[in-house]
């Protein structure tokens, strides 16, 4: 059974933002970001950052961002996704992520094995400057297993995960972190790597909204659930495009597509339901993402201060039953 010594608040905040994701955000914004988590938290704010986030630069903002603050190491949660490692730029661009990060003045290299994971916690911990990471996970793991063209190489990739949550396991054991975990797109990489390492908690990211909820995902959540290992839910919005975006996943959705349409088509009615009950879409997609038996968490990212006490209130919002019933009636759940 998992020892999970870290009481984990309703809402987690995303850092990505703070890496200069899709467009640079100047750092008094950043600094405002911070305080509104700082400020509404319920219980103490939890950030969730990333080396790979603007190649560590989330990592430093966030830091830096505490300190001006007056932020104590023991008044925050800080959870950092270990594998990306940061190396000066040499190249105009970034090499790791390209399109995706803006003005940054690193580039990062994956490192995901025993002590390339060890590589990744001390670093991050030194960009965090006078902050530490209390828990720690493996980021991005079904994503390096996707980069495997041969049966033999899977297998390979899939040691190097489990050697990187050796190295993990040690920082706990240590009392380097207090808490281990996952994260992953594809929830199958999560339950595959929960067979063979203990972990303290999951993020399931954009495989759990009110959009996609597969049968099977929720009685692997039941079961996690019975094991005390806390879930976070993630991306409940499927990457923006149940609140209005135009990427689905953060793919691009082609409304002349057979796929595109269908998804179109839910969408609308989905809003025509929320527009009848006075309900906005988010609030929909956040209510039901947080519902679900087991689910500690939600997981939220904003580059706008204003809308971190907005998405906070979203926990404490209650939602009618007649809705529910309404989207089973239409079909759409």
């Amino acid at each position: 059974m998992s020892n999970n010594k870290i009481q984990l608040p309703p809402i987690i905040f995303g850092t990505s933002g703070l890496g200069n994701i899709y467009h640079e955000v100047p750092y008094e914004t950043k600094l405002a970001i911070v305080r509104e988590c700082v400020v509404n938290a319920k219980g103490l704010p939890m950030f969730d950052s990333a080396g790979k986030y603007g190649a560590g630069l989330a990592l430093e903002v966030l830091g830096k961002c505490l300190k001006d603050l007056n932020v104590k190491q023991d008044e925050v949660l800080i959870s950092n996704k270990l594998a990306w490692y940061q190396v000066p730029l040499t190249t105009p661009e970034p090499t790791f992520e390209k399109g995706v990060w803006v003005n940054i003045n690193n580039d990062a290299v994956q490192r995901i094995s025993y002590q390339g994971i060890l590589d990744c916690f001390e670093q991050g911990n030194e960009l965090l400057g006078d902050y530490s990471s209390q828990m720690a996970s493996i980021h991005d793991p079904d994503e390096y297993l996707a980069t495997a063209t041969t049966e033999e190489e899977k297998k390979k990739l899939y040691n190097d995960i489990l050697e990187a949550y050796q190295a993990l396991t040690d920082l706990k054991a240590q009392g380097k972190v207090k808490s281990i975990g996952v994260g992953s797109k594809q929830w199958r990489v999560i339950q595959r790597i929960s067979k063979d390492i203990d972990l303290d908690w999951v993020m399931i990211a954009n495989s759990l909204t009110l959009h996609s909820h597969p049968k099977e995902l929720i009685d692997f959540i039941a079961e996690l659930h019975k094991k005390e290992v806390s879930i976070i839910n993630s991306a409940v919005f499927n990457g923006g495009f149940l609140i209005g975006g135009d990427h689905y996943n953060y793919k691009y959705v082609d409304k002349t597509s057979a796929e595109g349409e269908a998804l179109y088509y839910w969408r609308d009615r989905f809003f025509g339901l929320c527009e009848k009950f006075k309900i906005t879409p988010a609030e929909a997609c956040f209510n039901f993402g947080f519902n679900i038996p087991g689910v500690t968490s939600v997981a939220l990212s904003t580059s706008v201060p204003e809308k971190v006490k907005r998405n906070i209130d979203m926990a404490t919002k209650q939602i009618p039953e007649e809705f529910w019933e309404a989207l089973k009636t239409e079909g759409l759940i």
